[in-house]
C-alpha cells in the first residue's frame, strides 16, 4: 500500500478535528441519509467521504475546474450518484438549494462581502433542527501569526481593528469567537459547539511530519486532545463551530 504523501499528512492534521465533528453531528442526529450542502467544496474532500457514508450531497462552487475533479473523485469512489456539482456561491444559495439537513461553510465565510448576509442565507436553506458546520479563521492567531513573523506593525493593526480592514485582502475576513456568536444569532442560528482547529499544526514544521515516524498520527491527536478545551482557543487558527437553525 503506498504511504501517504507529505500533503496528505499535513492535510490530514488540519482537518482530523472538523472532520471529527462532522461526524459526531451526524451520528448524535441518527440519520443515515442526511441532505448535505457543502459550500466552497471544491474538490469533495469532505463531500465524498460523506457520501460513501450514506449521505447525499450538493457541492457549490464557484470553479468549474474544481467541479470536474469532483465528478471524477466521486466516480473513483463508486459515489457518483450521491454527489451532485453545481457552479456557484453563497449567493446563489437560495435559488440552489431547496432544503439541506446540514450545510458545510468551511473557509468561505471570511472572503463575503457581506458574513452576516451569507448566514442568513444558510439559515434559510436549513430545515428547522438542521445544523451548519462553519469553519473560520480565527483573529487572535493571525495577529500571533503576524508577529512571529516579524510584521509586528502589521499584528498591531490587526489586534486593534475590530472590523478587521484586511477583509478584502488574499487572507480575508477573520473572526474572534464572540463574533461568530453575535453573528450566528442574529441569522436565527444557536451554536451549540466549538472546537478549536490548528492550534499546533501552523506552528510545526512540515519536516518534523515528513522524517520523524508516527509525528502525524501523535499531533494528530495532540490537536484532538485540546480542541475543545476553552483555554486553546485564542491561539487557533481555525474556529469550527456547529450550530443549530
Amino acid at each position: 500500500m503506498a504511504q501517504p504523501s507529505a500533503s496528505d499528512r499535513r492535510q490530514s492534521v488540519r482537518a482530523g478535528v472538523v472532520w471529527d465533528g462532522v461526524r459526531r453531528l451526524l451520528e448524535a442526529d441518527g440519520s443515515e441519509h442526511a441532505r448535505i450542502v457543502d459550500i466552497g467544496g471544491g474538490t469533495g474532500g469532505f463531500a465524498v467521504p460523506l457520501a460513501e457514508l450514506g449521505h447525499s450531497v450538493q457541492v457549490i462552487d464557484p470553479s468549474p475546474d474544481a467541479l470536474a475533479s469532483l465528478d471524477r473523485r466521486a466516480r473513483e469512489r463508486g459515489v457518483a450518484d450521491q454527489v451532485t456539482g453545481q457552479q456557484g456561491d453563497l449567493s446563489d444559495l437560495a435559488t440552489l438549494v431547496d432544503e439541506a439537513d446540514l450545510v458545510l461553510c468551511h473557509g468561505v465565510l471570511e472572503m463575503v462581502d457581506d458574513p452576516a448576509a451569507a448566514l442568513s442565507a444558510i439559515a434559510g436553506v436549513l430545515r428547522p433542527g438542521g445544523h451548519l458546520s462553519l469553519l473560520v479563521a480565527q483573529r487572535h492567531a493571525a495577529v500571533i501569526a503576524r508577529a512571529m513573523a516579524g510584521h509586528f506593525q502589521a499584528a498591531r493593526e490587526l489586534l486593534d481593528d475590530e472590523v478587521d480592514a484586511g477583509a478584502t485582502s488574499r487572507g480575508g475576513q477573520r473572526f474572534t469567537h464572540d463574533q461568530l456568536v453575535d453573528l450566528l444569532e442574529a441569522a436565527g442560528l444557536q451554536a451549540s459547539a466549538v472546537q478549536a482547529v490548528r492550534v499546533f499544526a501552523d506552528l510545526v514544521h512540515g519536516s518534523l511530519l515528513d522524517l520523524e515516524p508516527g509525528a502525524t498520527a501523535a499531533l494528530v491527536e495532540l490537536e484532538r486532545a485540546v480542541a475543545t478545551r476553552p483555554e486553546y482557543l485564542p491561539l487557533a487558527a481555525q474556529l469550527h463551530v456547529i450550530a443549530a437553525r
